[in-house]
């Protein structure tokens, strides 16, 4: 009896500390915040618009997020490391354009699909290779890479848009998949490969590694400058399919697709918790901060505010989410 009751009272003991310690890890978290600001945000729009919580508006909203997380991906790998890739909107356009224009020119399918692949790793290796080996600044490389991707789109079609693609091709961005739409699809399995990448591997220590202290990382015998190329291929990849994905949805090359993408991208990282200067930040909280910025698009959009007010109001969102990010590192 003693024992027994010894035993309950060390268990009365522990387990309020235990809860404590589970809620006080929770908060710490860096994707704790943008789930509850993804929680608050969908509450208000449930309560402002009858028509927010329906299965055609919600399922409008994941397809609307799955090109914008798609992207985030790659651009949550480049900021871990503490660089930036603003050249993701473009290179999205020139992929998804040169694998349209291949394809009905005759070439088969898979050649077609796997150059606008191609084109987007291309992009994505010479922005590390001037970032990592030529030690230039990825804000000042990308921004170049950004304008010479938009040129070589438009220049490909002579800005015009390429249509009479075979109708097998909106599966990408138009069919379901048991049940579940394709870029939804597309999106997940993208996510589930950097969590596995990020999380479970050598290569994703040093990617945190080098945006924590890329000197200690060199110092330590590691090529710092192959994972700094290797993350903007991947960022390169993944804006290759959001491209693949878009222009099965619009079932056009669109060369003037992708504008203002890569602020999309870059706030979907920064709302998900990461920091904008490296070394911190998880790809979970990344796809709550694209799923964030969807459901505040949509619900903004049923409201009928202003697309002028809409720039301010996310602005303002993705402001706060930076003091935040730099009060809870301090």
């Amino acid at each position: 009896m003693q024992q027994g009751a010894q035993v309950n009272m060390s268990i009365n003991a522990v387990t309020p500390g235990r809860l404590r310690l589970n809620l006080a890890r929770l908060i710490r978290s860096p994707a704790f915040y943008p789930f509850v600001g993804l929680v608050v945000v969908t509450l208000v729009m449930i309560f402002a618009s009858d028509n927010f919580l329906t299965a055609s508006n919600l399922s409008n909203i994941a397809r609307q997020v799955s090109i914008n997380a798609i992207i985030a991906v790659g651009m949550t790998c480049v900021i871990l490391t503490g660089g930036i890739d603003l050249s993701v909107g473009p290179v999205m356009a020139l992929s998804g354009t040169l694998t349209a224009g291949l394809m009905v020119a005759g070439l088969p399918p898979g050649l077609a699909i796997g150059a606008g692949m191609l084109i987007g790793v291309a992009f994505g290796i010479g922005n590390g290779l001037f970032v990592a080996y030529l030690h230039m600044p990825p804000i000042i490389v990308t921004l170049a890479t950004m304008g010479i991707a938009r040129g070589f789109g438009l220049m490909y079609t002579d800005g015009y848009p390429i249509s009479g693609l075979p109708e097998w091709f909106g599966f990408f961005g138009r069919e379901s998949l048991f049940g579940i739409s394709v870029p939804i699809l597309i999106m997940l399995v993208t996510y589930l490969a950097a969590y596995v990448l990020l999380q479970h591997t050598r290569i994703g220590r040093y990617i945190y590694a080098i945006g924590g202290n890329e000197e200690a990382v060199r110092l330590s015998g590691v090529r710092a400058a192959r994972f700094k190329l290797l993350v903007y291929g991947i960022s390169g990849f993944t804006a290759a399919i959001a491209g693949l994905v878009l222009t099965s949805r619009l079932m056009s090359g669109q060369p003037n697709a992708g504008v203002s993408f890569e602020l999309d991208a870059i706030a979907a990282v920064v709302l998900g918790g990461a920091s904008i200067a490296g070394g911190r930040g998880v790809i979970v909280g990344t796809l709550l901060g694209a799923m964030l910025l969807g459901v505040l698009n949509n619900g903004l959009n049923m409201l009928g505010v202003s697309p002028y007010v809409q720039s301010v109001i996310k602005g303002g969102i993705i402001l706060l989410a930076i003091f935040i990010s730099r009060q809870r590192h301090k």
